[in-house]
């Protein structure tokens, strides 16, 4: 029978049972859930929308150049700036960057690819779930052991240690589920046209796992930017830039965003604790960015394939 013959055949028939009512019950709880949805998602937003008001508003009037190129200043000095700051924090959130993203991605490799179903891939499911509840403050402990108890000193590489025992995690696991996501049939078609194990990881599996890769990634450098307990313990802090006079201070004590707030929100001074509102506003916004940059760059892979 063709299509056009159903049509004329059920033409004409009511179906009472398939209109919408709000007299039905099943179409009130349909609509109260949606707006009780609606309004809790409201709601959630709330507390995000505040803290990013309230930083504009405390932090946005101190905004100047000087922020960005002085060091900061003494405990009764007008002005002064924590450029200092955040070059130390990229700085530090790089030399995590590199240890963790590379260990996380072979390692999810492994998890997703190589032997998901084995005691080794089991017990590091079971490490890195763990390590997700890790309290920051112990991952600190860590550095300072491992770290700065060996080479005598607080340093830029004793911070990235810490920050990157925080991010592997993160990494691993959703690198994994990301990798977990690519179809079966195409990894059995490279096996077919006779690829390796290891060519269907490198050419197959992580370019079309990327875009969920990326946004673990930015997700763990996201939370390592924020943190302030690890780097007390590594880093600690220091009044100088990390490069001048084209000498590298990176073995010594590093400044950071996340303890000059620290520091500066407990002064009994107006303008150091102005300048950690504003120290909290560009934070915020380095976050901002990073995970914005990390949406476009995995929706542009996607766009390309």
């Amino acid at each position: 029978m063709k299509a056009a013959d159903i049509v004329k055949e059920f033409d004409g028939v009511d179906f009472p049972q398939l209109e919408h009512s709000l007299q039905q019950p099943r179409t009130l709880i349909s609509a109260g859930l949606s707006i009780a949805t609606g309004i809790v998602t409201v709601v959630a937003c709330i507390p995000l929308f505040s803290v990013l008001i309230m930083l504009i508003w405390r932090g946005g009037k101190k905004l100047s150049l000087e922020l960005f190129t002085a060091l900061p200043p003494t405990a009764f000095e007008q002005g002064g700036g924590f450029g200092n700051a955040i070059v130390g924090t990229i700085v530090i959130v790089a030399i995590a960057a590199a240890i963790a993203i590379p260990l996380g991605v072979l390692t999810a490799v492994f998890l997703a690819q190589v032997g998901p179903n084995s005691r080794t891939a089991a017990i590091a499911r079971f490490c890195a779930k763990t390590l997700t509840g890790l309290p920051s403050i112990l991952a600190g402990v860590f550095a300072y052991a491992a770290v700065v108890a060996a080479t005598g000193g607080y340093s830029a590489p004793a911070g990235g240690v810490a920050l990157a025992l925080l991010m592997l995690p993160t990494v691993i696991l959703t690198s994994e589920e990301a990798m977990k996501m690519v179809p079966k049939r195409m990894k059995e078609a490279a096996i077919g046209m006779g690829c390796t194990p290891t060519q269907v990881a490198w050419k197959i599996v992580l370019p079309t796992a990327l875009p969920g890769i990326l946004t673990g990634v930015m997700l763990a450098v996201a939370r390592a930017a924020g943190e302030t307990a690890p780097l007390l313990f590594t880093a600690l802090f220091s009044n100088y830039w990390i490069f001048e006079y084209g000498q590298s201070q990176v073995m010594e004590p590093t400044a950071s965003l996340a303890v000059f707030i620290y520091n500066f929100s407990g002064m009994p001074f107006e303008n150091q604790i102005e300048m950690a509102w504003a120290a909290s506003l560009i934070l915020v916004l380095m976050v901002l960015g990073t995970n914005i940059t990390g949406q476009l760059i995995s929706s542009r892979t996607r766009r390309i394939r």
